[in-house]
């Protein structure tokens, strides 16, 4: 079972949190997680379309995508969205800024809406918000992980609760889709 990770990361910090997803993808027997930086050429679309399901990370630039999503969604009209090749996968978001809020909401509702015009059913984060820095779902995400990162090194930041979310959102995908190919 294949899960593809699409992201952009403008410092290292979303790209920390696209690799948090993938391990979390990982704990689920026979899935592959396949990170996809948007920033690194020519889109793979047949990968894509070969995916079990689609989990999209962007940073959150004044409360919304950054220009490099953007341009992945914009360029996926031909090859994906005019023949619904992603009709029926699972989808997912997760999102980071430098804020603790930050508009993250936007850039996930503006995910769930491409992939709901992609035929696509979208998972969000199954979990209550956590009361501290140190519970997952700290900032409260429903609609998909949230991180913040302080303007230090990646290493450093986000926290070690943001990324647990991030991986619990990765598992709760690739749960998700090998539960939609059995009954295929």
């Amino acid at each position: 079972m294949k899960i593809a990770i699409v992201y952009d990361s403008g410092y290292g910090h979303t790209a920390k949190q696209a690799e948090a997803v993938a391990e979390g993808v990982r704990r689920v027997a026979d899935a592959q997680a396949l990170l996809i930086k948007v920033a690194e050429g020519d889109t793979p679309w047949e990968t894509l379309a070969s995916s079990d399901a689609i989990i999209f990370g962007s940073p959150t630039y004044n409360g919304s995508l950054s220009s490099r999503l953007k341009k992945f969604m914009e360029d996926s009209t031909r090859p994906a969205w005019l023949p619904l090749a992603w009709r029926d996968k699972v989808a997912a978001g997760f999102t980071n800024s430098g804020a603790q809020s930050g508009d993250k909401l936007g850039s996930l509702i503006a995910m769930a809406l491409f992939a709901a015009q992609h035929g696509m059913i979208w998972a969000g984060v199954d979990m209550m918000p956590g009361r501290s820095a140190n519970e997952m779902n700290r900032l409260g995400g429903w609609l998909g992980a949230m991180a913040q990162s302080d303007d230090v090194s990646p290493e450093l930041s986000p926290i070690a609760s943001d990324l647990q979310t991030a991986a619990h959102l990765g598992e709760r995908v690739a749960r998700l889709a090998g539960r939609l190919k059995q009954t295929a």
